[in-house]
């Protein structure tokens, strides 16, 4: 194992990700299916910033549940109330409630779980501002879409600009579904982790294409390889970079995500930290295995690309004939013919043809 690992920092292990393109395509649309069916059939649970609603908190007293305190709030409002752990609170959201509700809601908490009733605080918060920054948080990503779009295009071209979005669209699919199936509350944190977590999921992208470019730049008329092998050398190549950009940016949210959902309850860091979390891991797929394979197959169309494709597999073909017929000769294969087919990123640079 220490061997691989060693192996694959030097850049001496070629991962065919743009050869298992099909797979990943097949993995990907699996997975927004799911999400997709989530958000249709459980829908987001909007925090109470955006619906509106009361919020009672009082201390957790030794053998109360969520159930217990879930049936005895409901008992009075009439519906089912969100009930969460705030640390050592108990965290009770329902909908819009007038001051004799809340007034019956306290005493029957007070009852029920042995806290005095001046002890059982609520709040009432309206839905206006939850709504203004859902309003904002949508053109602010429209925006940043569009910034990202002209930029990527000027600065590489609209290919990789359209594939990037992609992978952006498909991190924020895949997000929302873990959101719907999990049942997490989609707060203005979660709402900031989603827009932080197009950012990160971008600079990958965009380390992987400037790679790929400046390989590619290379490759003329008579070159060994074609785009889709020069693309995935670039992406083998930027494997280890990506990998420990994204390692050392999980792990601090994962912690933040643990002490947020066992210590501290439901709170800013939980809901931030969760959004943080699945764009992270979600966005290191997807600049592998969705981005770069959806690039080289718009590139593949190109005539320039697809008669090179042409050109290398005729070599190829005539390599493996003159090969089959050194083998007849004498039963071994020369080490530069068996060898012919492997080009490397150094190769492409020096620009060798």
């Amino acid at each position: 194992m220490p061997g691989v690992i060693s192996r694959l920092y030097r850049g001496d292990i070629d991962i065919d990700f743009v050869g298992k393109r099909r797979l990943w395509y097949g993995l990907s649309a699996f997975l927004m299916a799911v999400s997709i069916l989530g958000v249709l059939i459980h829908g987001l649970t909007l925090g109470v910033e955006f619906q509106g609603g009361s919020v009672l908190d009082f201390a957790r007293t030794p053998g109360s549940s969520v159930e217990q305190v879930r049936e005895a709030v409901r008992d009075i409002v009439g519906h089912d109330p969100i009930v969460q752990e705030a640390g050592r609170n108990w965290r009770v959201t329902t909908q819009s409630l007038d001051g004799d509700e809340v007034s019956k809601v306290q005493t029957a908490v007070a009852e029920r779980f042995g806290v005095r009733q001046e002890q059982v605080s609520s709040q009432v918060i309206g839905a206006t501002w939850g709504g203004e920054v859902a309003h904002k948080a949508w053109i602010g990503l429209a925006v940043f879409m569009l910034a990202i779009m002209l930029y990527l295009s000027v600065a590489f071209e609209w290919r990789m600009a359209l594939a990037a979005i992609v992978a952006l669209v498909h991190d924020l699919v895949i997000t929302a579904g873990v959101y719907a199936w999990t049942g997490f509350e989609v707060t203005p944190a979660t709402m900031l982790g989603f827009l932080t977590i197009l950012g990160y999921s971008l600079y990958d992208a965009v380390v992987v294409f400037d790679m790929i470019k400046e390989v590619t730049g290379n490759l003329g008329t008579s070159a060994k390889m074609t785009y889709t092998q020069a693309a995935n050398d670039a992406l083998s190549h930027t494997l280890i970079r990506s990998l420990n950009t994204s390692l050392t940016a999980i792990l601090p949210v994962a912690a933040i995500l643990f002490v947020g959902t066992t210590l501290l309850g439901a709170g800013t860091l939980k809901d931030l930290s969760l959004a943080l979390f699945v764009g992270m891991v979600v966005g290191t797929y997807s600049s592998l295995c969705v981005a770069t394979p959806i690039l080289v197959t718009l590139k593949e169309r190109e005539p320039k690309w697809r008669a090179l494709a042409k050109r290398v597999a005729a070599k190829q073909a005539s390599a493996a004939k003159a090969a089959a017929a050194a083998v007849r000769d004498d039963g071994t294969a020369p080490a530069a013919v068996a060898g012919s087919r492997n080009v490397t990123i150094t190769d492409a640079k020096r620009g060798k043809r």
